[in-house]
């Protein structure tokens, strides 16, 4: 999966998806690789009705992120300002990174230097 925990993604289709001059940028709190799908943060909640108990004795409402398809949401490109395709390329330093498509801008690095 091409998204990581703690990126800026913009949210692209849904009900969530703001437009071509105001997208929704947020960040990605968790990723369920095996699911194929990322939690983002204040984008898609919902509210879980809670009983009272011992421990909550009035009950209420709990407002919470559920998860989102990965496919509806791309990588955020800070020079570019905006939702961008993602490359992998090796460094100089023998490191995986990503990279902006658009600007080749590096977008962060994938793991530690191969050794020789």
């Amino acid at each position: 999966m091409h998204i990581r925990a703690n990126d800026n993604v913009v949210v692209i289709t849904g009900d969530d998806a703001g437009n071509s001059q105001n997208p929704t940028v947020s960040k990605v709190l968790r990723v369920l690789s095996k699911d194929g799908k990322v939690v983002v943060q204040n984008v898609n909640r919902v509210y879980k009705h809670l009983k009272p108990s011992r421990r909550n004795p009035q009950g209420g409402r709990l407002s919470k992120e559920m998860a989102i398809d990965a496919s509806n949401v791309m990588l955020y490109c800070t020079t570019c300002r905006r939702g961008v395709r993602v490359g992998k390329r090796i460094t100089s330093a023998g490191q995986k990174e990503r990279f902006c498509k658009k600007c080749s801008n590096s977008l962060g690095v994938l793991g530690p230097a191969k050794k020789k």
